[in-house]
């Protein structure tokens, strides 16, 4: 369990470095993909907005405003919308699996570092048990 959620660390940080030394306009587009996500996320689940506020305990205008990039939610909202839609919060930034395929340089980096931590993951852990 403890290498797997290693893992989802690794992805986002390769994921987020590259997503931030690209762009000149890093809060919007950061603020598009969490949109982006969750209501990508809250339709999978069928979900309408009304439902989705009502089982995070929070506005549906806040949910609105959140997919529509209107407004940035606190870390308390994030972690009441996560909840409601029982996934982890860094879901809500994960690029959007589209703009992966179209872009071969990110899934290279993120297959060299994934490739590299797991084994700097392992040699630590071997490194322990002698």
């Amino acid at each position: 369990m403890a290498i797997f959620f290693y893992f989802k660390i690794c992805i986002v940080t390769v994921v987020s470095r590259r997503f931030w030394a690209k762009s000149s306009c890093m809060p919007n587009e950061i603020q598009s993909r969490l949109a982006e996500n969750i209501k990508k996320i809250r339709k999978e689940k069928r979900f309408t907005q009304f439902a989705l506020a009502e089982k995070a305990d929070i506005s549906e205008a806040m949910i609105k405003s959140i997919e529509t990039c209107h407004a940035w939610p606190s870390e308390n909202t994030l972690q009441q919308i996560s909840d409601a839609l029982e996934t982890d919060i860094y879901h809500f930034f994960m690029p959007v699996a589209s703009s992966l395929a179209v872009n071969d340089n990110v899934q290279t980096d993120l297959k060299r570092v994934i490739r590299q931590r797991y084994c700097e993951y392992v040699k630590e852990m071997l490194d322990a048990l002698e």
